[in-house]
């Protein structure tokens, strides 16, 4: 923390780990809050962190059954589609995310995505 003197009061200005305080609420004075997926504590929407599950509704074997005895060829089974929160506690702990040293936490820039080959 670095100390100023203006006309004789004291400031102190602390030392700022986040260059938006870990939330994304520019300009908004309160945010709607939402439940962690994991531990069901209600965080502010633009503090949580978000992930967007994918998936088919039956696993892979059911989904080999249920092919060969539909009535329709290429029957295409819907898909699941889930959005998830996490608090930022539940996402360190099940490594959703990962501490970043002070240096890397300025890159502000999204991680590489890494999508599988299409087949």
């Amino acid at each position: 923390p670095t100390l100023l003197l203006r006309s004789t009061k004291l400031v102190f200005n602390m030392t700022v780990k986040r260059r938006n305080h870990g939330r994304n609420k520019h300009g908004r004075g309160h945010v709607n809050r939402v439940r962690c997926v994991s531990t069901a504590k209600a965080i502010p929407k633009d503090k949580a962190i978000k992930r967007f599950l994918v998936r088919n509704i039956v696993d892979s074997s059911a989904l080999r059954d249920i092919k060969e005895c539909s009535a329709y060829e290429n029957y295409q089974l819907p898909k699941l589609y889930i959005k998830q929160y996490y608090c930022i506690e539940a996402a360190v702990h099940q490594r959703i995310v990962r501490v970043r040293s002070a240096i890397d936490r300025r890159n502000r820039a999204p991680p590489v995505r890494v999508r599988p080959a299409n087949k």
